[in-house]
């Protein structure tokens, strides 16, 4: 009988072939569905191979192929957290696929997409089963280039190319973090193999380092702060479908070779850890969701607000840590039981959005919300997937987002048992800064709906919008329908993700299905409990009664009347609220700190019929104080340094003797 990570290798196998069918297929036009109807029927058998492993929780299964390093072979292997994260890359991939057969219909240079497509999704899969150093940094940079490819399917448009150039930069230096990671971790006796990791000891001063370079490397491909200057720049330039795969999935699978180091290979933690993960968590939530706010492109909106959610989850990640460190285990197992809930959470709701914002750029053309609206008129069942999405990333019940971020506030009400003053003074701190981060996502979702699908059509592409195709909407509802049965069941997907913990920190959360009423319990009842489905069963009931006794009492007849103008007579749709006066008395709090956002007004003098104008200038603090120096030093050496191409032969030949003494010279003091 085939091993289960047999299986998922074959898996892979047949994607890998997919890829090679594309290219010679490509310039068909039959290859937009054979190729995206290929993905989607091996995700959907990767996932049903992985789900069984993830609920049972059992043993592990290895495989060693005789490929890679001489000595070492290649080693994979799938246990609970693996096929775990599987499944949120084969669901996510089967989702993605399911789109890509409406949406690739619209792509204009499909053989820059198709080819790539499916050897992303191999290289996802093939960093979760990956078991040594070396096959995990190989297929990660296999990963990277995939997506990078897709980044630079549309090269031609504007500032994709510096997407992609930033993209590139990043994902190098975040490889090359993960390599000294492994390095250290292989120690003197090279063991590169994740085994061999696991078993040996690490001082505290290697795992400080060792943690430090993970967050270096992980985080950047996550998008945590400061490194996510990347995110916001190439998730919009890829095409939607792709843009979904990298915000809900791929940067699932950073989080992924993070949680394998530091829970799986590290050994037990330290405290001092914890603190490093929840101040980086904590900031990256609120930074992400404010620069979402202040955003006009809807792409670029969303790809801000995946930097907000893998804020939450690196908190609890840290929350964990803490927790673990201190000998909790309950309590550990709940932070970490929240995270995992929130990865595959937001794994469905942020693929939704972007597959709305795909569906209302391939309709419309347009990204850029101040020229949309009305949209609800035009497109109605894209309006309601997009608000379920909106709903859900918003936390608000019975949608899946508050479950899991519940469980996280949940754990951080358990930060009183902790020994350590700092830790008992910060999570309250983090506590604080996550609320914050959830009311602006709120208020920031209420933006991108509302300026988006209501109100009237902006510009005439919006009046002539239409509602896109079935396979859009089919993949669109299915993820609507998951954001709710996680919503209504959370129990279900608790006792699913259980296995996991308790493989990693020898700890689960109390089991939920016995709990009456679908209830979740996370510690006892005596604390805190929820119920999805009471709680959807009566917002179901009072709305209902509300429009009753609406329509029954308040009035006998629909009556319609002009909307009120302000004092104009004959309202223009330009009068309408916009995103940026959406988002004023936000920006005027927290933009003037955060982005030294100022307003200049111009007024023209009495008499002069020019219209006064509001001008806001911002800035983006992350890439002006850290990355702009950085790249100015490197291309001022870069023009100086080019200088040497022009030298003379007599130039050149001083130039080797010199730095051949030199070197001598240094040889001869080193020894």
């Amino acid at each position: 009988m085939t091993s289960a990570v047999a299986q998922q290798l074959w898996c892979v196998a047949t994607l890998l072939g997919t890829t090679v069918l594309a290219i010679a297929t490509s310039r068909s036009r039959r290859s937009t569905a054979i190729v995206y109807g290929a993905t989607l029927a091996i995700s959907l058998i990767a996932l049903s191979r992985c789900l069984p492993v993830l609920v049972a929780g059992g043993n592990a299964t290895e495989l060693v192929l005789p490929v890679g390093l001489p000595w070492l072979g290649a080693h994979f292997r799938l246990d609970a957290l693996a096929a775990f994260f599987l499944a949120v890359v084969n669901l996510g991939g089967a989702a993605a696929s399911l789109y890509g057969l409406g949406y690739g219909s619209h792509e204009t240079a499909p053989h820059r997409v198709l080819p790539f497509f499916p050897a992303f999704l191999a290289g996802m899969n093939l960093v979760v089963l990956a078991d040594d150093a070396f096959s995990f940094l190989l297929c990660w940079e296999f990963m990277s280039l995939a997506s990078w490819a897709l980044v630079m399917a549309h090269h031609r448009e504007a500032d994709n190319a510096r997407a992609g150039y930033v993209y590139l930069v990043m994902a190098s230096f975040g490889t090359l973090a993960l390599l000294l990671a492994f390095g250290l971790l292989s120690g003197a006796g090279g063991g590169y193999g994740f085994a061999t990791m696991r078993a040996a000891q690490h001082s505290p001063s290697e795992a400080g380092l060792v943690l430090a370079l993970m967050l270096l490397g992980a985080g950047s491909k996550a998008g945590l702060a400061p490194l996510h200057v990347w995110l916001p720049l190439a998730h919009p330039a890829a095409p939607s479908h792709v843009s979904a795969l990298m915000s809900g999935v791929m940067t699932k699978v950073a989080i992924y070779g993070f949680i394998r180091v530091v829970f799986d290979l590290l050994g037990p933690p330290n405290w001092s850890s914890a603190v490093v993960v929840l101040v980086l968590g904590s900031a990256t939530a609120v930074l992400g969701i404010l620069s979402a706010l202040m955003e006009k492109d809807l792409k670029r909106l969303l790809a801000y607000s995946t930097i907000e959610n893998i804020g939450v989850i690196f908190a609890s990640l840290g929350l964990a840590l803490a927790f673990q460190a201190n000998g909790l285990g309950l309590a550990a197992a709940l932070a970490f039981t929240a995270a995992l809930f929130h990865i595959l959470n937001h794994s469905f709701f942020k693929s939704l959005l972007f597959f709305g914002a795909g569906a209302v750029l391939s309709s419309t053309g347009q990204r850029n919300i101040e020229t949309l609206g009305g949209l609800i008129h035009r497109m109605p069942l894209t309006s309601f997937a997009f608000l379920v999405g909106c709903v859900a990333i918003s936390a608000l019940p019975p949608f899946n987002g508050f479950a899991s971020e519940w469980l996280v506030f949940q754990a951080i009400l358990q930060s009183p048992d902790l020994p350590q003053w700092g830790l008992k003074v910060m999570v309250p701190a983090v506590g604080a800064s996550l609320a914050l981060a959830a009311a602006l996502a709120a208020a920031c979702f209420v933006k991108a709906f509302g300026i988006t699908f209501l109100g009237r059509a902006r510009s005439p592409v919006a009046e002539a919008a239409g509602e896109v195709d079935r396979y859009s909407l089919a993949a669109m509802f299915a993820l609507a329908a998951l954001c709710f049965l996680a919503g209504i069941l959370p129990g279900l997907v608790i006792d699913i993700l259980s296995p996991v913990a308790q493989a990693l920190l020898g700890h689960r959360m109390p089991v939920q299905a016995s709990d009456p009423w679908l209830s979740i319990v996370p510690i006892e009842e005596s604390r805190s409990s929820y119920n999805g489905l009471l709680v959807f069963v009566f917002i179901t009931a009072t709305a209902s009664l509300a429009v009753y006794f609406i329509h029954r009492f308040a009035s006998h007849a629909i009556r319609r009347g002009p909307a009120w103008g302000c004092g104009f007579t004959d309202p223009t749709p330009a009068a309408q609220y916009s995103g940026v006066s959406f988002v004023q008395p936000i920006r005027r709090v927290f933009g003037t700190l955060v982005f030294q956002a100022r307003e200049h007004v111009e007024m023209p003098p009495p008499g002069d019929l020019r219209p006064a104008r509001l001008k806001v200038e911002m800035h983006d603090p992350v890439w002006e104080g850290l990355y702009a120096p950085v790249s100015g030093a490197v291309w001022f050496l870069a023009d100086r340094l080019n200088q040497l191409q022009f030298l003379t032969i007599r130039r050149y030949l001083s130039l080797v003797f010199a730095t051949l003494v030199t070197l001598l010279l240094v040889l001869a003091i080193w020894s």
